[in-house]
């Protein structure tokens, strides 16, 4: 049997560089994030995902979960997501910063006079100019080289065991999760409550 010697060393790099970003996100951030979404909810606003490929991923869970809680939440690109307004809040998420469709949404939303979260390695990008708030996330992006320096200040790669945008895409999960637990502490929201609009029709 083999040793598995890269599947270790990847699970440790991957686990440790998301337990160290928690000693450099920044919290303010981070609550600032959850009052926006707190206040969407209590005003009956909605809160738009807006992701591509692997980060588009991430959002749907975020989304799904924002649902679990009783949010009004969409995800960019669906036939039943509806016209975005005055004081919904768009959560734009991209590593980079740089992607386009994510970009092209969050200029559209401020247009809409919504309120644009970003999340992204990345305060000087596109992305983050036309954010009200950027929750900025270590990690490689896919654009990023092995001397990016949110990889290199937290963990010091060496080797791509975590190839392009994982590292972002992991710590970005990992932290939306988390605001879900907040939010739940927050609006008193039970397990209960969750379960009750958890999907109860799915494919055998």
């Amino acid at each position: 049997m083999e040793d598995l010697r890269y599947f270790r060393s990847a699970y440790l790099e991957i686990g440790n560089f998301i337990m160290n970003t928690l000693n450099v996100i920044n919290i303010e951030e981070v609550s600032s994030f959850v009052n926006l979404l707190i206040n969407a909810y209590r005003n009956d606003k909605k809160v738009l995902v807006v992701g591509a490929g692997r980060s588009g991923l991430v959002g749907r869970a975020f989304a799904m979960r924002l649902m679990h809680l009783g949010f009004k939440s969409y995800v960019l690109g669906e036939t039943i997501t509806p016209s975005v307004g005055e004081d919904d809040v768009v959560v734009a998420i991209s590593g980079s910063g740089t992607t386009t469709m994510v970009v092209a949404a969050a200029e559209a939303a401020k247009k809409m006079r919504a309120k644009v979260i970003a999340i992204t390695s990345y305060r000087d990008s596109p992305l983050a100019g036309y954010a009200d708030l950027v929750v900025q996330v270590p990690g490689r992006t896919k654009v990023a080289k092995m001397d990016d320096y949110f990889a290199r200040q937290i963990l010091g790669l060496h080797e791509p065991l975590a190839p392009l945008g994982t590292l972002f895409e992991d710590t970005a999960m990992v932290l939306l999760d988390a605001i879900i637990a907040e939010l739940m502490y927050r609006l008193k929201k039970t397990e209960d409550e969750i379960r009750f609009r958890h999907a109860n029709i799915e494919v055998p």
